[in-house]
């Protein structure tokens, strides 16, 4: 870790998750945030936005002008069904509704990681491939009610009840369907820095 010492690392996002997973690496970090907005070029296939946007957010922080020794962090995670990306749902209703499409099915959970400095930058994606168990409508129901998972792609927290309920079977991290493959991200800084 004493390497990591000379970088003000800084993890570019808002998700209590990407924060929480950081910190139980053992890091020490600041916290910002960038927006742009998450538009997506026409025609760009699924398995390649997320890393996109992880790019777009990472080049974003850029222009901020960080400090010399700054390396940042930015990730993004979609779900994909039937190649059909699922993002955060905008109410009650479309959260149900997407839950009921992913009932019963595999899908792939993508997160696009950016790694960056003044000089350089590298980029990398993790799947995982999660499936769901066939799931009543007032389990549905019921886990939007609780948890209000309008913060999160695919209308779901796998770290949530309905993880432990409704998940029968992952391939892949566990972690990168939390939002950050923790994994992944430990090598690739070893090997950025």
């Amino acid at each position: 870790m004493q390497k990591f010492e000379k970088r003000e690392l800084i993890l570019v996002s808002a998700s209590p998750r990407r924060r929480k997973l950081l910190e139980e690496m053992g890091f020490n970090f600041k916290t910002d945030t960038v927006d742009t907005g998450e538009a997506v070029p026409a025609g760009l296939p699924p398995g390649e936005v997320a890393e996109h946007l992880a790019k777009e957010k990472a080049d974003a922080y850029a222009r901020r002008l960080p400090p010399d020794n700054a390396l940042w962090i930015t990730a993004d995670t979609i779900v994909v069904l039937e190649n059909e990306i699922l993002n955060k749902p905008g109410d009650r209703n479309e959260a149900i509704a997407m839950l009921k499409k992913l009932s019963g099915k595999t899908h792939q959970v993508i997160t696009g990681v950016c790694i960056m400095d003044k000089r350089r930058h590298h980029s990398f994606q993790a799947v995982s491939f999660v499936q769901f168990k066939s799931m009543r409508e007032e389990e549905i129901a019921c886990y939007v009610d609780e948890y209000a998972p309008y913060d999160k792609a695919g209308a779901y927290g796998i770290q949530e009840w309905i993880g432990l309920t409704g998940i029968s079977r992952i391939e892949g991290s566990f972690y990168n369907v939390m939002g950050l493959p923790t994994c992944k991200l430990w090598e690739a800084l070893h090997h950025f820095i």
